[in-house]
């Protein structure tokens, strides 16, 4: 197995799910509760990923940062260096194509929250920060933890897209989605299979490791509506005068 692409997959995979934690929550929160008509548009823009094909993703992220352009021109200047063909393309590649696998599980998660509870911490005068700190986030952390473990997956089999926009270096941009290609071509399907279990392994653990999650989350909010106070079920007795 290609030790390199697999600490390099792993590397990317763990920036591109901090990132989206740090880029994605907050998006998601203004999603969960915002009543603009044009959110619309900015979910589709975010789940675009899931349709577009990862080659045009890539084509155009590398029009967009060829040192001709001006978004190309830019980052050279800064970095010293063109974007594209580096971890740092890869970088910003994933965190466009697995923005949806993380805003999407956030902003269910999110949006399942019991509002009373938001608005009763604002009416004890706690700030809409501290607020999503102590009372949102912890009671959404299921799916969150679920988009940032789909996140980190998604990331580490990527193929089409880290393949346009960074290429095959080893050590630098060849990733073990890249690894395994170049095996099947040299007809190594010894170190293939290898590197493939393991793929495998970790999508399969991911996907249990998810479901899991969900059904927590979704046992705890079916508790949390039936312990509602005001909630009561047919039949229930009325509260006493």
């Amino acid at each position: 197995m290609d030790l390199d692409a697999l600490r390099l997959s792993a590397e990317l995979a763990a920036l591109t799910t901090l990132s989206l934690l740090a880029l994605g929550l907050p998006l998601a929160a203004w999603l969960a509760t915002t009543r603009w008509r044009g959110a619309v548009l900015v979910e589709s823009v975010v789940s675009l990923p899931l349709v577009l094909p990862p080659t045009v993703l890539g084509f155009y992220l590398l029009t967009a940062f060829a040192p001709a352009a001006p978004a190309g021109r830019a980052w050279a200047a800064v970095t010293g260096r063109p974007l594209p063909f580096t971890f740092e393309g890869l970088l910003v590649a994933s965190v466009l194509y697995s923005l949806p696998f993380a805003v999407q599980p956030f902003t269910a998660a999110l949006a399942g929250v019991d509002r009373r509870l938001v608005e009763a911490s604002h009416a004890l005068g706690v700030s809409r920060l501290a607020t999503f700190r102590r009372v949102t986030l912890p009671l959404a952390w299921p799916g969150v933890l679920a988009g940032a473990v789909l996140t980190f997956a998604h990331t580490l089999g990527e193929f089409g897209v880290v393949l346009m926009v960074g290429g095959n270096i080893p050590g630098q941009t060849r990733t073990l989605s890249v690894a395994i290609f170049d095996h099947v071509e040299a007809l190594e399907y010894g170190a293939a299979h290898r590197t493939a279990g393991l793929l495998l392994g970790v999508s399969f653990a991911v996907l249990v490791a998810v479901n899991a999650l969900q059904r927590r989350a979704g046992l705890a909010g079916l508790r949390g509506r039936r312990a509602a106070p005001g909630r009561r079920g047919p039949g229930a007795p009325a509260a006493a005068p």
